[in-house]
């Protein structure tokens, strides 16, 4: 079942339950579908899984930002609200990969492309991103890619 639909069934049965904070957070997921399907990166109304993992990674990252600033600000009730959302957000997404497992991609992803300077930090990063799509924060990633091209 595609992303859309998902979204979709489960903004229905968050009504019929009337949990108007879960609905919030799907309505905006469908919201940032939509303007994809509506955008030029998208042919024939099909959005690629690689555009929809991107978008939700990108809503959970506003949500916790957000959660961030309120936390700073003293206001713990936003701040939850903000990071449920995120919670909601993140089960659309695929499972993340351990920090080991990520270790592991980078140091063979250095290995395969022979980088050993902080230069060579594109080529790594690239090829890993790309492996690891939607599986793993790239903050995570170039942290690891820094830590392994400077030792």
């Amino acid at each position: 079942m595609s992303l859309e639909k998902l979204i979709n069934n489960d903004i229905k049965a968050a009504m019929l339950a009337k949990d108007a904070k879960k609905l919030e957070a799907l309505r905006a997921v469908k919201s940032s579908l939509l303007l994809l399907k509506t955008g030029k990166d998208v042919s024939g109304g099909e959005i690629p899984e690689s555009l929809e993992i991107s978008t939700l990674q990108k809503l959970v990252k506003q949500r916790k930002e957000s959660a961030a600033i309120y936390q700073e600000k003293g206001r713990q009730e936003m701040a939850e609200d903000e990071l449920f959302q995120a919670g909601i957000i993140e089960k659309y997404l695929p499972e993340q990969m351990s920090e080991e497992d990520v270790e592991k991609a980078v140091l063979k992803a250095i290995e395969a492309t022979g980088a050993s300077t902080m230069k060579d930090m594109g080529k790594v990063m690239g090829m890993v991103s790309k492996e690891l799509a939607g599986k793993a924060d790239n903050k995570m990633i170039a942290n690891f890619v820094k830590k392994n091209l400077q030792a």
